[in-house]
């Protein structure tokens, strides 16, 4: 090699060193930025404590999501697209780690969680938002993370997602024809306050004359236990509820997608196989992909624990919601009829996301906390003092410091089609969330950990709708190639 090809070399390794420099120095900066606001609020006010466990599980599930490359809409895709089980094995296991540390939580009584109302309306939700995710490229916690990778699309989608929920929560006029009789009759005998419209307003009809009427059941009430009970909490929840749902499910995506594989190189090693080959090649499945792995090994164990922290916390300053909380350190805009704001207890997507856009709108003029998702639960306290928001940012930030870490953080502007289909895709997103009171997380990971079985409902209509979203753009795909083709002929 020539002295200025050496040269070359050296200077481009200098370059990459000191751009990785850079990276890790922003890493550091980011989580100091954090540690900053942590230590700075809480000197204010020791209540800030409470926003920061928001913030600092966000910032974990931010790590653990980039780490893994933990996506949703990349498990459904992958598996449905190319045949690839990796993700949606990964979410199995998140999913069961967390029903365990549930499970204990619950039966110590200290659990945040509430189940939501079980029926048809769940599955059409997961099928609108099933095909949502798929178009936009990743599904809502996915989009967050990504966002932190520097993706400007996956930040599009986000968007989308909280324009279009903050729009539909509150739509009124011509969608009142849309609404049948029995929905208004009984959202208006729910005898809500006046200053709550519930008798205008598609989903505020749908919520109150609908939704509210369904039964709500986990899969201890199945069996005539109670959730917080032991029997409840670890048998009817954990096990029925997860452990032996997720187990048969993971049996069908081997039989399926991994086993032929497999068993076709053991004939090759061995020239036979046994049922010990069959275990094997299960176990082969579960552990294919390490990091992934280890992200749901982790999700699901600080999912569990931000449970516990936040009621320790709720109990120790004698309050049920975060509302209260923001009332005593001087913040009492935007807080629902209630006195509540958005305070779910654990990892939670998108209806913060909706908060921002609606406070915005709020402060442009809009009259929207006439409506049940914002003025009757969630309320629009200020972004930089809503708990939730808190995580979401958080998340964000987390997944920019393990991807500039790793070398894997690079911002990536949209295409004019990318950007097109995120839009797309987050709109559906944003509706199916609202139908389906959550999205990927809230409506199908945690429900589903937690033995709720509208979580179940949410996630069948989520696979079909990925499914659906998949062929859709294959159709897409091969459309569009035939017409390029033809253009060449000619």
């Amino acid at each position: 090699m020539s002295t200025s090809a050496l040269e070359m070399a050296a200077t481009d390794g200098t370059k990459i060193e000191n751009d990785l420099r850079k990276k890790r120095l922003w890493a550091y900066g980011i989580a100091a930025t954090f540690a900053a606001i942590s230590i700075g609020t809480y000197l204010y006010s020791e209540y800030y404590i409470y926003l920061s466990v928001y913030l600092w599980f966000g910032f974990i599930y931010g790590m653990c999501l980039q780490y893994g490359r933990f996506c949703f809409s990349s498990a459904f895709r992958d598996l449905f697209a190319v045949g690839v089980p990796r993700m949606a094995v990964g979410i199995m296991i998140a999913t069961v780690l967390f029903a365990a540390v549930s499970a204990l939580v619950t039966a110590t009584g200290l659990s945040t969680f509430h189940a939501a109302p079980t029926g048809s309306h769940a599955v059409i939700a997961g099928t609108i938002f099933g095909v949502g995710m798929v178009f936009a490229g990743g599904c809502a916690s996915g989009s967050l993370y990504k966002t932190g990778e520097g993706n400007m699309s996956a930040a599009l989608v986000i968007l989308s997602i909280s324009v279009t929920q903050a729009l539909f929560a509150d739509a009124a006029g011509w969608t009142n024809a849309l609404v049948p009789e029995s929905w208004h009759a009984s959202a208006v005998a729910k005898g809500l306050p006046d200053v709550i419209n519930a008798g205008d307003g598609w989903v505020d009809q749908y919520l109150a004359g609908y939704v509210w009427n369904q039964p709500v059941l986990t899969f201890a009430n199945l069996f005539g236990m109670l959730d917080e009970s032991v029997a409840g909490a670890f048998f009817g929840n954990m096990l029925m509820g997860v452990v032996i749902p997720a187990a048969l499910l993971l049996i069908v995506v081997y039989i399926g997608w991994s086993r032929r594989a497999f068993l076709k190189k053991r004939i090759k090693e061995k020239g036979h196989t046994t049922f010990r080959d069959e275990l094997d090649g299960y176990w082969a499945m579960i552990t294919a992909n390490k990091r992934t792995a280890i992200a749901g090994l982790l999700l699901g164990i600080f999912c569990g624990l931000q449970m516990l922290v936040t009621q320790g916390l709720r109990v120790k300053f004698g309050v049920q919601n975060a509302g209260t909380l923001l009332e005593r350190i001087g913040f009492d805009y935007g807080i629902s009829v209630n006195g509540t704001v958005f305070d779910p207890g654990y990892w939670y997507v998108t209806t913060q996301e909706a908060q921002w856009v609606g406070w915005v709108f709020n402060k442009l003029g809009a009259n929207n906390m006439d409506n049940i998702y914002f003025g009757f639960v969630n309320g629009i306290p200020n972004p930089a003092i809503n708990p939730a928001d808190w995580m979401s940012l958080a998340l964000i930030g987390g997944a920019a410091v393990m991807a500039l870490l790793h070398n894997e953080f690079k911002f990536k502007k949209p295409t004019l089609e990318l950007a097109t289909w995120a839009v797309i895709g987050g709109a559906l997103m944003g509706i199916g969330s609202r139908l389906g009171l959550g999205c990927n997380v809230g409506a199908f990971f945690v429900r589903v950990a937690q033995g709720d079985t509208s979580g179940w409902l949410f996630g069948l209509g989520m696979i079909g709708g990925a499914y659906i979203g998949v062929k859709f753009f294959n159709w897409w795909t091969e459309r569009r190639m035939a017409k390029e083709f033809a253009a060449c002929d000619l």
